[in-house]
């Protein structure tokens, strides 16, 4: 096949774990022989169209609009502020990747594509503008996240709009779990429509196997972590949906029956501020460690090979990739299982494959419950550990991913 793919975060430019997505589906995509043309979003610094990997990228240059759209646009979208830049950007992105895969590629170029896939709001409105273009290109919507989700309930009425008419408008839709599917359902998506496709994760390259130990050690000394101290970690984005200010305030309750253990957090949001504010107030400072940056994979994994227990408390998550590097590196995970969780389908939480526990991310109290299991139980919470890796390479990596979405692909096509 031939597919155009339409994702607003991709190499080199990576803000979360659609990113991560995106680049490892389209590298396995083209190692079964399929060809991939992929649109992003150019941040101004990066070149308008290059080959990698065998991949062909399309970024066209931008151009600030965000000074006109607020005299057009809907009072909802006048309340982002400055914000209205990052829409305004998204617009023009899907704009022009719309307009040159339209124009260029398909009619002057005359290039044959066999399905176009667009991933979340970010990317929708170019799979519209291609749906009423060429209304005989098969397109397949990717959900991710949607609205109601990412903000609990609440969130702007203009993007969950854009999500129900992208949902409307594709030929199929493809979302991360049944936990989401069953969401979309509840709000009126399509159930005909809706397919289910688990995220994946690269065991060769999450393998605890593979880490240096002596970088761990350097790693650990960094952080000023003590031989005999317990490492608990969360990484990802410092915001309300991840449950991580509410794994802050579990911490005294951890440190009340486990003093010598530390938490060390990884990620950038905007709640950055208010966590240090918490941990000042409340005199752990030593016991919580926030470095908020991006930093490298190669760096993500030592991380990873640091802990031993790892802690990812969503309040709401239709999938949550991190939970599959975790259990790649064999190590123990605490879960929010509440609500929308693609956690809950990743984390088995009794029996003989055991891989970690499973916690209300709402609740502090609960998560602290969790992570106390895993140290109470520290000797058999490393069989959870090996367990979850055991349990990835059957059931989550990338070229199963992979092999599904083009399955569903195929189906469409014919």
């Amino acid at each position: 096949m031939k597919i155009a793919f339409f994702v607003w975060e991709y190499w080199p430019r990576l803000v979360g774990g659609l990113g991560t997505y995106a680049i490892e589906i389209t590298k396995k995509f083209k190692e079964m022989g399929h060809e991939v043309t992929v649109f992003t979003l150019n941040d101004g610094t990066l070149k308008t169209l290059e080959e990698w990997d065998g991949i062909e990228i399309h970024r066209p240059m931008l151009v600030d609009s965000s000074k006109v759209f607020p005299i057009f646009v809907r009072e909802d979208l006048k309340r982002w502020g400055t914000h209205i830049k990052f829409f305004s950007d998204i617009f023009s992105y899907n704009y022009l990747s719309a307009s040159k895969f339209v124009n260029l590629l398909v009619k002057r170029k005359k290039e044959k594509f066999d399905v176009v896939a667009f991933h979340d709001w970010l990317a929708a409105f170019a799979g519209a503008i291609i749906e009423k273009e060429i209304p005989s290109l098969p397109t397949v919507f990717h959900v991710h996240s949607i609205e109601e989700q990412r903000a609990l309930g609440g969130g702007s009425q203009v993007i969950k709009e854009i999500e129900r008419e992208a949902a409307r408008d594709a030929d199929s839709i493809i979302t991360v779990s049944y936990s989401m599917k069953d969401f979309l359902v509840s709000l009126g998506y399509p159930k005909e429509k809706i397919n289910v496709c688990y995220n994946g994760c690269d065991p060769e390259k999450y393998n605890p196997k593979k880490v240096d130990p002596r970088k761990v050690e350097e790693l650990k000394k960094l952080y000023g972590i003590k031989p005999e101290e317990k490492v608990i970690f969360f990484i990802g984005r410092l915001t309300a949906v991840k449950g991580v200010y509410n794994l802050v305030n579990a911490m005294p309750l951890v440190l009340e029956e486990f003093p010598r253990v530390k938490l060390v957090i990884l990620g950038k949001g905007e709640q950055y501020k208010d966590l240090i504010t918490f941990v000042q107030q409340h005199n752990i400072g030593n016991k919580v460690i926030i470095r908020s940056e991006w930093v490298s994979e190669e760096e993500r994994i030592l991380h990873y090979s640091m802990a031993d227990v790892c802690v990812f408390p969503s309040l709401s998550e239709p999938f949550g990739i991190v939970s599959l590097e975790a259990m790649a590196m064999e190590k123990p995970v605490v879960v929010g299982a509440s609500g929308v969780s693609g956690l809950r389908e990743q984390v088995i939480p009794s029996g003989p494959n055991r891989t970690g526990v499973h916690v209300d991310g709402n609740k502090p109290e609960d998560i602290a419950w969790g992570i106390k299991e895993v140290l109470r139980n520290f000797e058999e919470a490393k069989k959870w550990g090996k367990n979850g890796r055991k349990r990835v390479l059957k059931e989550f990596t990338w070229e199963k991913a992979a092999k599904r979405t083009l399955a569903i692909y195929e189906k469409l096509i014919k």
